[in-house]
């Protein structure tokens, strides 16, 4: 499988070039555009269960698209719907990558990806749920995100603090903890964090430049506000 990112600056595409006999897994939806000879079909990768947890546990969707060069070499185009990037990562067999909600986009043949459950803690307050997905096996993964992917490289024993909306993947062995932004509630209240995530390296960290959810709540503070005569937004588009 050989593959290139395309547009890096902005709206990002994965061109795969595929052998006869090939295949990858993506997301549900990644496929935008493809060869003749590629096959796209669902798959619930690990049986029902694991297919109703990566629904209802980690929010994503039940089916992987599997989309394989049966009758002879071909290409793919794959995209995720966020405004945001992608970056390629290898997977050695060593380690697992824990990914966030909506930051998988596509793999090869050799990626399991299964969800993992956070401690209580961490799941309560993390903003992400008490599952994310984890990723494991040899072989290439794509994660996308919204915004611009940055990656902070941690030497051993170097901290970090991240606010917990712009995570999007780290390494199974780093550990991290969930703590107030500032010393007490009130103070963390005002200063508009609330949570964010400790790291300890070594290892590195996958963020994204943009928060998704600050983004809706955004989006949210524009459209006019509803009123006892029918206002709100449809009100607005039928002005």
């Amino acid at each position: 499988m050989k593959y290139e990112i395309l547009y890096p600056e902005a709206f990002p595409v994965v061109r795969i070039n595929l052998q006869r006999g090939e295949k990858i897994k993506a997301e549900s939806d990644a496929m935008i555009a493809m060869s003749d000879t590629v096959d796209v079909e669902g798959k619930m990768e690990g049986g029902i269960l694991s297919g109703l947890a990566r629904k209802f546990l980690s929010g994503e969707s039940m089916f992987f698209q599997e989309l394989a060069a049966n009758r002879g070499p071909g290409k793919v185009l794959i995209g995720h719907a966020q405004p945001g990037g992608i970056m390629d990562l290898e997977l050695d067999g060593s380690y697992g990558l824990r990914i966030q909600k909506n930051g998988f986009l596509a793999s090869s043949e050799g990626i399991q990806v299964d969800t993992h459950m956070q401690n209580l803690a961490r799941g309560f307050l993390s903003g992400e749920g008490f599952f994310i997905l984890n990723a494991t096996g040899h072989g290439t993964i794509f994660v996308s995100s919204y915004g611009v992917i940055h990656p902070i490289n941690l030497e051993k024993g170097e901290e970090i603090i991240i606010d917990n909306g712009h995570l999007v993947a780290w390494p199974d062995y780093m550990d991290y903890k969930i703590e107030k932004a500032s010393g007490g509630w009130i103070s963390s209240f005002t200063s508009g964090e609330m949570l964010v995530c400790r790291f300890r390296g070594p290892g590195v960290v996958l963020i994204q430049t943009r928060n998704p959810d600050a983004f809706k709540g955004w989006i949210q503070s524009m459209l006019p506000v509803g009123n006892s005569s029918g206002g709100g937004l449809s009100s607005f588009l039928n002005d």
